[in-house]
């Protein structure tokens, strides 16, 4: 006997704008303190939720915490806390050889996945997931209980056709699943092509993913395909949806005389851009004066916010990207050209609106008055790195230093500089230095040679006048008590400091701490190494043991740079936080408006915590991209021999990073002379058994190139005796 459907009172959307419902923060309050799963008409009681469309908005919170894996829905319909069932909800992180884990979101140990479990999802997706018992080795094994989120929607990789059957093989190592095309969705594309491929049904437990080609980007050894395989492998959008190069274009080429209004005039400062020979985007351009008691020093950084606005669509798809991407042959901007390399850039000889950061330094590098102004500037030269450094190191002039303020103003600039860089010094900042691949291109688009770049004082001189007003940044923004983005990097966790102390133990180094290192600890074993054979595999493993360092809405401190609070003003062509950063100061600057937010401190969170996960996917793409060129680069010189130094030292082997490109590989332990090894993982080393024949880190060798694979970035050498 069927059952008489119930009348149900249609809900209007309008009629849900005034109505109001328990937050999520609620809901699960009540649902702890209940202790038990509740129906949904038990939450509307006990929460004295009355009215239908508070009901309505109750039954859509409730679906989207089912969603987010905030609350999970029992077999009786009941609403219950994964955590009281026993649930882990997290990101899947697979592994190549077809097993995975679930990463925890609220931290803890992660679960394991059998390569069963792992057929019905793919890296990076979110699950909710079930403990069910501990594997042979200990760890806790889990079952995947119910999808959350799919991470992808469409797949790069090889297209593959055989005996009528055709399929994708992803190019990501970590997506272990082919894809499925039916004959009829190959869209025309030939064995050995990379394509990208839909997913028209996600993995199952007894199905593999099932898609069909939607781009065909070409052979994979075709210059230009390693940047275009990350873009689309880690889901970097790089082409703009309609309206918004169009927007970005009305502004025009030149300052409007409406946004000129009750702005400081700056054009006649010799103000100047210093830069790579290869940027398009400039912007920011300092100024020194030496005065009686020391410097009058101010970093004036393109407006940005004053085209952006938020919530438009100029806007979203900043937020959209995050930040610009840069690769060795190309640049995803955050914004388009028309503002990055057009009316926000401060090119030479050119009017741009500005917000100028003018602060007074002392003798001993201190800021001891510093004002943030909205202002118009005229960048009086437009200077490379190394114009710079032959004008400060032999005193030659490029033509444009030739203008006597300019060139008084790079002197000043540098004595500045010096005095900057010892109260750095002073306060036990630590002093990475780093070495930069580029990247050398035929006129075909093929990689034709790698070189190691050095930082000059140039660019240390840039640095440390950007670092100096960031941190005045910090400041201003703590002293408004705004919600606003800070640049946090915590002190390295116990785990990695206990892992670094026997590693410079290891290399006969006195750490002088044990836990809790300070910043000034770090930059005593910089000076102590500074000289030796290895010391940039020191400096490497140094830099490695160091948190990442990421956006919050509360200041939390730099640990590197030794800073009681620090954040990003200097680019907000290409960083959304700066951006953010510029709106806050903007809005303190109106009269009558210093108390308004202008984000609360839940959306300053979110945005953050957005913005440091766009910024490490730029990050691990820039990454991929030059992995695999090195390894397309390598290719081409199978069999040759290369100078290089042991940087890692493993049971399996070696291995070598080459003097030529920081490229690396692998030694393994059968391309060793003949013997039987054994591996000593706290002084890190190899020895032979019967020729006792030591490798350790740090030794320098000599390896043949015997094998590329370009899809798992890796590289294989043989020792050269």
């Amino acid at each position: 006997m069927s059952k008489r459907p119930r009348n149900k009172k249609k809900i209007s959307p309008g009629s849900l704008i005034n109505a109001t419902a328990p937050d999520r923060e609620s809901i699960l309050i009540l649902m702890e303190s209940k202790g038990h799963p509740m129906q949904r008409r038990d939450i509307a009681e006990a929460l004295k939720v009355e009215s239908d469309d508070s009901r309505e908005i109750l039954r859509r919170r409730l679906r989207a915490m089912l969603n987010d894996g905030q609350l999970i829905k029992n077999r009786r319909g009941a609403y219950g806390l994964p955590a009281k069932m026993d649930l882990v909800c997290g990101r899947v992180s697979a592994h190549r050889d077809g097993f995975g884990f679930v990463v925890p979101e609220e931290g803890g140990d992660d679960l394991y996945l059998s390569p069963r479990n792992m057929r019905q999802v793919l890296h990076g997706d979110r699950v909710l997931a079930a403990v069910v018992g501990v594997d042979q080795r200990g760890r806790k094994e889990g079952a995947i209980h119910e999808v959350l989120e799919r991470a992808h929607t469409s797949i790069v990789g090889r297209f593959v056709e055989e005996s009528g059957v055709a399929l994708v093989v992803p190019d990501n190592p970590k997506v272990t699943q082919d894809v499925l095309v039916p004959l009829n969705h190959t869209g025309g594309a030939k064995p050995g092509q990379v394509v990208v491929v839909e997913l028209l049904e996600q993995p199952g437990e007894h199905k593999p993913p099932l898609g069909r080609v939607v781009e065909i980007l070409g052979q994979a050894g075709a210059p230009g395909m390693a940047t275009e395989i990350a873009i689309r492998d880690f889901g970097l959008p790089h082409d703009w949806p309609e309206g918004v190069e169009a927007a970005a274009s009305a502004f025009g080429e030149t300052v409007p005389d409406s946004l000129r209004e009750g702005r400081k005039d700056y054009c006649d400062l010799p103000l100047v851009t210093i830069d790579g020979a290869d940027a398009r985007d400039f912007d920011d351009a300092v100024f020194a004066q030496r005065n009686r008691n020391g410097w009058r020093l101010v970093v004036a950084i393109a407006d940005v916010s004053s085209y952006v606005l938020p919530g438009s669509g100029l806007d979203g798809e900043a937020l959209e990207r995050g930040t610009s991407v840069y690769f060795p042959n190309r640049v995803i901007p955050m914004l388009p050209e028309a503002l990055s390399n057009g009316l926000c850039s401060l090119k030479p000889d050119e009017d741009r609106l500005c917000l100028a950061c003018d602060m007074t330094v002392n003798e001993e590098g201190t800021v001891t008055r510093s004002r943030f102004i909205a202002g118009v500037m005229r960048s009086h030269a437009r200077l490379t790195y190394q114009q710079v450094w032959q004008y400060l190191s032999s005193g030659e002039r490029p033509h444009r230093v030739a203008n006597d303020a300019v060139r008084q103003n790079l002197d000043d600039l540098y004595a500045l500089y010096k005095v900057l860089r010892q109260a750095r010094l002073k306060r036990g900042a630590i002093d990475f230095e780093s070495q930069e691949v580029q990247f050398m291109f035929d006129p075909q688009g093929s990689v034709c040679e790698l070189r190691t770049t050095e930082r000059n004082d140039a660019h240390k001189l840039i640095e440390e006048c950007m670092i100096l007003t960031n941190v005045e940044a910090a400041r201003y923004l703590l002293r408004l008590k705004l919600p606003a983005p800070f640049r946090v990097h915590a002190t390295p966790p116990d785990l990695k400091v206990e892992s670094l102390v026997q590693f410079l133990q290891g290399q006969g180094i006195r750490p002088g701490f044990r836990e809790q290192p300070t910043p000034r600890d770090f930059e005593k074993i910089v000076e102590k190494i500074r000289g030796r054979p290895d010391e940039k595999l020191i400096m490497a493993v140094l830099l490695r043991s160091q948190s990442l360092a990421a956006y919050r809405a509360e200041n939390e401190g730099h640990f590197g740079l030794a800073l009681q609070a620090y954040a990003h003003f200097t680019s907000p062509i290409r960083r959304y936080p700066d951006l953010l950063l510029h709106r806050v100061i903007h809005r303190s600057l109106q009269r009558g408006q210093e108390r308004e937010l202008l984000y609360t401190r839940k959306q300053m969170e979110r945005l953050c915590e957005q913005s440091s996960q766009l910024e490490r996917r730029a990050e691990e793409a820039s990454r991929d991209v030059d992995d695999r060129l090195k390894c397309i680069y390598m290719e081409r010189h199978l069999g040759e021999t290369f100078a290089g130094m042991v940087s890692g030292v493993t049971s399996f082997g070696l291995f070598v990073e080459l003097d030529l490109g920081a490229v690396n590989g692998l030694v393994h332990v059968t391309g060793l002379p003949n013997d039987y090894y054994h591996f000593d993982p706290v002084s890190h080393r190899l020895t032979g058994e019967r020729r006792r024949q030591v490798f350790q880190l740090a030794d320098r060798v000599q390896v043949r190139v015997t094998g590329v694979d370009i899809t798992d970035r890796k590289i294989d050498f043989e020792l050269v005796e």
